[in-house]
């Protein structure tokens, strides 16, 4: 691991991880360069601005599900070859329903520079700690539509309360949201604005 890096699930003791992007599960349908191990890492500030995060959940009754943090660059660098080749149809109705590909970098759906490449972003949502199971947002992680628009019309008033509920967590922890995307959060005042690494997770 980087120096000033570390495995998430070591710190935060409690939370729960998918690292979508080690597994066939995302939108490009298959394991990402990059993600050797189902692990999610990020920076030392990362996991101390989310064990506050940790702390606000569990007070109010939720536990946090990671899904991504620290994006390797050659990981990104997949993402936009991907989005370059061919539509074969397989994921499209899950994840992109109503864009094409190539739309997904001019609708800001996807980045040639990542704040998670930077080690400062973590994707994520809520789930009841009585049941285990995920509060629903009305949209999963990763659909590229105006449906995963914090702003977004067309979900119930329980689904958009419950994402005001997870922004108040996150910006209260030091976090900044991202409009386009209920589930993914930036520090405030990240500790390397201008790196991108490149190491695995490995």
């Amino acid at each position: 691991m980087e120096k000033g890096f570390v495995f998430l699930d070591e710190i935060l003791v409690g939370v729960r991880w998918d690292a979508k992007y080690a597994t066939w599960d995302n939108f490009t349908g298959r394991p990402v360069e990059g993600y050797e191990v189902n692990r999610v890492a990020g920076s030392i500030e990362l996991a101390a601005a989310l064990s506050r995060a940790r702390e606000s959940a569990f007070a109010q009754g939720y536990g946090l599900l990671l899904w991504d943090g620290y994006r390797p660059q050659r990981a990104v660098n997949c993402f936009l070859r991907w989005s370059e080749q061919p539509e074969d149809g397989r994921v499209k109705k899950r994840y992109y329903p109503r864009v094409d590909r190539a739309a997904m970098i001019t609708k800001g759906y996807v980045a040639a520079k990542s704040s998670h490449s930077r080690g400062s972003a973590i994707d994520l949502t809520l789930y009841r700690l009585d049941t285990g199971a995920l509060i629903s947002m009305g949209g999963d992680f990763d659909l590229m539509d105006e449906r995963s628009h914090h702003a977004a019309k067309g979900i119930s008033g329980a689904e958009t309360r419950n994402r005001r509920i997870l922004r108040s967590i996150m910006e209260n922890s030091g976090f900044k949201p991202y409009d386009c995307e209920w589930w993914h959060y930036v520090l405030k005042n990240e500790p390397y604005p201008d790196s991108y690494f490149d190491f695995p997770v490995s």
